[in-house]
């Protein structure tokens, strides 16, 4: 079978390929938490999706403003999906509003298609099909004429790193060089917002950091990017505002820094089993004890992590306080390896905010939807 490239051949000179692919690096180092703007580009207000008796998207409400990193964090089924298909176009909502610089999300579809790229978590590619065919292709998808088109190209490989990927055919790619790739799709009309679904998922370790340190350097660039990942470390290394949702409705919106210092108000603690047969049941017994040795409103998150042998808490009691606990359960007969406290990070934050809102549904709280967390910590029997 003839290649692509035989067929529709792009008007440019053949490019090397190095041996190994250059690292990504930032115009600049910062702090990505330090950066804000008083330019709101996205924006909803009251944004609420039904379908008959079910409410995915309850009363959204967010600001996010010009080159800040939006962490768009929630369980499966939270409403993160439904939320980016109403600022892509896609879907419409029940009521409420979504613009994008101005432009209504609704009314203003044809606009919002200029303004936004969005790159989902599947590639999704032909095959027999060079980069730069295919980034040709969705090109020329966006009206982009063939010389703007050729320049254009170029730039977006050099944007991502991925410039010395111009010749290799994207069926033979690695899932990392994909992703460069996938971004560069997502660059080729020059969008002022990027919406992000899972960029990092399925990275190594290396290709995380490119990917982190693109994302950064897109932000320089004055991009504004919302970015759904269950990876919360990576999140946190990159994103200055933080929205987190459950059961369609948002619970906590706010930078990185106004988030962790309300969840810091608690602390955190492990406590290392010596049987992974054990945590289950231990995590049952903090429950009740938790229940019963606190007030009704205070919001305590238990996880179980079976394969770590741990079981995790948040609580807002003091030592003295949770002493008791550790005799409690020696008394029960569980045997106990480590009782610490641990530095609270997005995981712990997420769940306590989870709690606090499904407490207050009347419901309980969803399980983080994966386990590759910073502190290895996950929900038994989590969605991956």
């Amino acid at each position: 079978m003839p290649r692509c490239s035989d067929r529709f051949p792009i008007d440019s000179e053949p490019r090397a390929s190095p041996s190994a692919h250059p690292p990504i690096r930032p115009s600049a180092q910062r702090n990505p938490i330090a950066v804000s703007s008083s330019e709101t580009v996205v924006e909803t207000k009251a944004l609420t999706k039904r379908y008959d008796d079910f409410t995915a998207l309850d009363a959204l409400t967010m600001r996010v403003g010009k080159g800040e990193i939006l962490g768009f964090i929630g369980p499966n089924g939270a409403g993160k999906t439904t939320t980016i298909r109403i600022l892509v176009g896609l879907s419409k909502p029940t009521s409420g509003t979504a613009t994008i610089a101005g432009a209504d999300c609704l009314n203003d579809a044809h606009k919002i298609k200029r303004l936004v790229g969005y790159m989902p978590d599947d590639f999704g590619s032909y095959h027999n099909m060079r980069v730069s065919e295919y980034l040709d292709f969705f090109g020329a998808a966006y009206g982009i004429g063939r010389s703007h088109r050729i320049k254009r190209i170029d730039e977006v490989l050099d944007i991502t790193g991925a410039t010395y990927m111009h010749d290799l055919y994207v069926d033979a790619l690695s899932r990392g060089m994909q992703q460069r790739v996938a971004i560069a799709r997502t660059l080729m009309h020059d969008p002022q917002v990027l919406i992000l679904d899972e960029p990092a998922n399925g990275l190594d370790p290396q290709a995380r950091i490119d990917m982190r340190v693109m994302l950064l350097r897109l932000s320089e660039m004055g991009k504004t990017l919302i970015v759904t990942s269950h990876i919360l470390p990576e999140l946190a290394r990159i994103c200055n505002v933080v929205a987190m949702i459950t059961r369609g409705k948002l619970r906590a919106f706010g930078t990185l820094d106004e988030i962790m210092r309300d969840v810091q108000q608690k602390r955190t603690f492990e406590i290392m089993l010596i049987s992974g047969d054990q945590v289950e049941r231990v995590g049952q017994t903090v429950r009740r004890w938790l229940q019963e040795h606190t007030v009704d409103d205070d919001d305590t998150a238990v996880t179980c992590a079976q394969t770590e042998m741990m079981v995790r808490f948040s609580t807002h009691l003091n030592d003295r306080e949770v002493a008791p606990l550790l005799s409690h359960l020696i008394s029960q007969g569980e045997t106990i390896t480590q009782f610490r406290e641990v530095a609270t990070d997005l995981e712990d934050a997420f769940l306590s905010v989870a709690n606090a809102g499904d407490r207050s549904d009347g419901g309980v709280a969803d399980k983080p939807a994966s386990s590759e967390v910073s502190s290895g910590v996950s929900a038994t029997g989590a969605d991956a």
